[in-house]
C-alpha cells in the first residue's frame, strides 16, 4: 500500500487529488504544513507527496515553489482538480437553522455571492475546509455549517444543505506528486524547471526563444525573489514537448544562457487540464 503525505486531514481536497491519482488503495499521512509533506519525502519516511502548486481563482501557492527548489524531491506527476463548495451541517438541519459558517478563508471567500444572500450567518474561518466539516460532526455543533467537499460531507456524516455555491464554476486547482527519486520514463512530455538570469537586457527573451525555436511549449512561468539578493529573480517555467529529442537540445542550448538550473522533475502532462479547462 501506498502512503502519501497530503496537506490536511482526510476529506480535504488534497486527499481527494491523491485518491483520485493513485487509486482507493493509499494510506494518507496528514500533515499540517506544506513543509511536512517535503520533509517526509525527502527522509524516505513517505513514498510520495501531494501538493498543491496554483489555483484558477486563488493563483500560486508561492511558498511551495521555493520548497520545490530547496528540498530533495522531483515532481512525477500533476494533477488538476475541479474544486467545488457545498455547506454542509448536521442531519435534519435546514440552511434557515444556521448561525454560524466555518471554513478556511479561501473557501468563505470564492463563496461569496451565495453566502451573502444570508447576511445573519456569522463567518469564521478556520484552518482547512475539512477540518470544519470535522468539527461539527464531532462536536455535534447545531446550527452550525461548514463549506467542504461532498467526500467530507461523507466522512463526517454531515447533511448538504447547498451544493456547488462557489461564485466562479471554473475553479480548478492543480497538484503536483513529488517523490524523492525519479525514474525516466519514455511518455514524460512535461517538465518544470528553475534557473536564474543576470540583469542583462533581453537575457529572458533569450532563454524562452530557445524553447521556441525547438517548438517546446511554455504553459507557465513564474518569478520569485532570490532570498538575501534583492531586486533578483528565479524563475520557474512550465514546458511541454511533442520531440523528447527537441526537449534535450533546447535544455542543453538553456544551460549556455541561465544559471542554477534545475531541472524539477519530468513526466506526463495532465491530458484533463489540456483538453478540459484550456478548451472552456
Amino acid at each position: 500500500m501506498k502512503r502519501i503525505a497530503i496537506q490536511g486531514i482526510k476529506g480535504a481536497f488534497h486527499e481527494i487529488a491523491a485518491l483520485q491519482y493513485f487509486g482507493q488503495d493509499i494510506e494518507t499521512v496528514n500533515c499540517d504544513k506544506f513543509k511536512h509533506i517535503f520533509e517526509l519525502v525527502s527522509s524516505g519516511a513517505v513514498e510520495y507527496g501531494v501538493v498543491a502548486i496554483e489555483n484558477t481563482i486563488a493563483g500560486s501557492l508561492l511558498g511551495n515553489y521555493n520548497l520545490l527548489k530547496e528540498s530533495k524531491v522531483k515532481i512525477i506527476g500533476e494533477l488538476s482538480l475541479h474544486i467545488t463548495q457545498n455547506l454542509m451541517a448536521l442531519p435534519g438541519t435546514t440552511i434557515e437553522d444556521i448561525r454560524e459558517v466555518y471554513s478556511h478563508p479561501i473557501a468563505i471567500q470564492q463563496s461569496m455571492d451565495f453566502l451573502s444572500n444570508y447576511p445573519h450567518m456569522r463567518l469564521i474561518e478556520w484552518s482547512d475546509t475539512a477540518s470544519s466539516a470535522q468539527k461539527i460532526s464531532v462536536e455535534q455543533l447545531k446550527n452550525t455549517a461548514a463549506i467542504a467537499s461532498k467526500h467530507a460531507a461523507d466522512l463526517y456524516g454531515l447533511e448538504i444543505l447547498a451544493s456547488e455555491i462557489e461564485t466562479h464554476k471554473m475553479n480548478y486547482t492543480r497538484f503536483l506528486v513529488i517523490q524523492r527519486n525519479s525514474h525516466d520514463v519514455p511518455q514524460n512530455n512535461k517538465a518544470s524547471l528553475c534557473f536564474e538570469l543576470g540583469h542583462q537586457p533581453g537575457s529572458l527573451v533569450d532563454v524562452l526563444t530557445v524553447f521556441k525555436n525547438e517548438e517546446i511549449n511554455l504553459t507557465k512561468i513564474q518569478s520569485l525573489p532570490i532570498l538575501g539578493h534583492p531586486y533578483q529573480y528565479s524563475f520557474y517555467i512550465d514546458l511541454e514537448w511533442k520531440d523528447r529529442t527537441r526537449y534535450d537540445i533546447a535544455l542543453n542550448k538553456a544551460l549556455k544562457i541561465v544559471s542554477n538550473l534545475s531541472v524539477l522533475g519530468e513526466y506526463i502532462r495532465d491530458e484533463k487540464f489540456n483538453h478540459e479547462i484550456l478548451q472552456n
